[in-house]
């Protein structure tokens, strides 16, 4: 990864608690990540849980409106969702922008007959069950990429590495990037870094991290980290708007995501949550413009990655064998 020198950014409320005799204590140059996307930028944009062309169009015309830079536009429910048509408009719609579009790749833990998901312990998570699910997902990605999707979205460490022996065969393009999703999110910096191993290009670390976990995986990794300033209730619900500075300089390069708690569950989506579905991805754009203003307010919205860079640059795999 790049190396990049973080951007001194106002504390909230800086002055003013300074000036009451409540300084916060000085931050540690140590802390700060040194780590950058390729072109140099710290950051990057996403919209997550965007189901389908229409939630699609509500996004773009939002973020028009409230001037909302994206990078990245995510979808949940899965490629096996979308019909053929579905899936190619969105990549139209989004290739026209220069955004990159990620779909979820098959069969996961809730969307399967085993019961082990729905006990109090959990079981195997939201992982692919058995040899049919990991075979689904990659039929998900084969029929993705082969109309234009270019970023999957994994939720199996199994599935990671086949999808990433299968980029280096060529079974799916070489320039398909992999993300790893917060339903399996890394908790430590030895996991993160495995997950980089396997061939993810980002990885959705759980929103309850605190700022010196991030500090301790970008010591270890490089590897592009996405992480929800508004988590999804299922998720936490957590809101971490004022730490948004500090998580861009702890964990660069970063994927700020906007998401959206308090609002109800909509995998998998279809017609009957319409209304809540494009009401909800309005809203997350607006949580976007509100992360935005208070980068600026604090003087640390610089550091952005250009709009329509995608690739993580250069990462630490295991050997493919390919």
């Amino acid at each position: 990864m790049t190396d990049a020198s973080p951007t001194a950014a106002r504390r909230p409320a800086e002055q003013a608690l300074a000036a009451l005799g409540l300084d916060a204590p000085a931050l540690s140059p140590a802390d700060a990540s040194p780590h950058a996307f390729p072109d140099g930028g710290r950051w990057r944009t996403e919209v997550p849980s965007c189901e389908g062309p229409e939630a699609l169009a509500v996004v773009l015309k939002e973020a028009s409106r409230l001037d909302v830079p994206i990078h990245r536009i995510s979808q949940g429910s899965g490629v096996w969702m979308l019909t053929d048509a579905e899936i190619t408009e969105m990549v139209e719609a989004t290739a026209e922008r220069d955004i990159e579009l990620c779909l979820f790749t098959g069969p996961r833990g809730t969307w399967d007959i085993g019961a082990s998901v729905r006990t109090d312990s959990n079981g195997g998570g939201l992982r692919a069950r058995g040899h049919d699910a990991v075979a689904g997902c990659l039929e998900d990605a084969v029929r993705a990429t082969e109309l234009g999707v270019k970023c999957l979205l994994v939720a199996d460490e199994g599935v990671l590495w086949t999808l990433h022996r299968a980029r280096a065969q060529g079974i799916i393009p070489a320039d398909t990037t992999l993300k790893v999703s917060a339903l399996i999110g890394p908790v430590n910096p030895a996991s993160f870094a495995v997950y980089e191993r396997l061939g993810a290009d980002s990885v959705n670390v759980p929103s309850d991290l605190t700022l010196d976990h991030l500090t301790e995986i970008r010591r270890v990794s490089g590897a592009p980290m996405d992480m929800y300033i508004e988590a999804p209730d299922d998720l936490g619900g957590y809101v971490r708007m004022y730490e948004v500075a500090e998580l861009i300089r702890r964990g660069a390069p970063i994927y700020l995501k906007f998401g959206l708690s308090k609002a109800p569950g909509i995998y998998p989506y279809g017609h009957q949550l319409r209304e809540v579905t494009l009401a909800t991805a309005k809203e997350r754009v607006r949580r976007g413009r509100l992360a935005l203003d208070l980068l600026a307010r604090h003087g640390a919205d610089t550091g952005m990655a250009a709009l329509g860079s995608r690739m993580p640059g250069s990462l630490r795999r295991f050997d493919t064998g390919a």
